[in-house]
């Protein structure tokens, strides 16, 4: 395996603090999970971070099949807590592929879940639907 790229970023203070990259080019507020909240917390960023990989993996499937549209992932990442007091998260992916017969844009969107890095990343760890919209 050939590593093609590395990043990092450094939290301070958990849930309740910041995160920023090493080389000062982005900082947010973490705070826990809230509509009132005027940071971020860690599912509103895995969920930025998933939309924008399956978004790419669904572009990378449509150059496969020499098709275009202008693809739109929303990427819902949920909160669970578990019975042990423990917590999970679940995420759905409602894809959007505009001008593709839903029948290719269903191959389409299967195809990029076997595809994207973070869709490998959790298969087997958490649940993961993908839905067409």
């Amino acid at each position: 395996m050939k590593k093609m790229y590395e990043t990092a970023m450094i939290n301070h203070g958990g849930r309740t603090g910041d995160v920023q990259a090493p080389n000062g080019s982005m900082k947010m507020k973490i705070e826990p999970p809230s509509i009132h909240a005027e940071g971020t917390n860690p599912e509103q960023l895995f969920a930025a971070g998933y939309a924008s990989c399956f978004n790419g993996a669904v572009h990378h499937m449509l150059k496969e099949h020499n098709l275009e549209s202008d693809a739109e992932v929303k990427a819902r990442v949920s909160l669970y807590q578990l019975d042990d007091g423990g917590y999970q998260i679940g995420v759905i992916l409602e894809t959007s592929l505009p001008g593709v017969e839903k029948e290719e844009a269903q191959k389409i969107v299967e195809e990029a879940h076997e595809f994207c890095p973070y869709s490998k990343a959790t298969r087997g760890n958490i649940d993961v639907e993908v839905e067409l919209v």
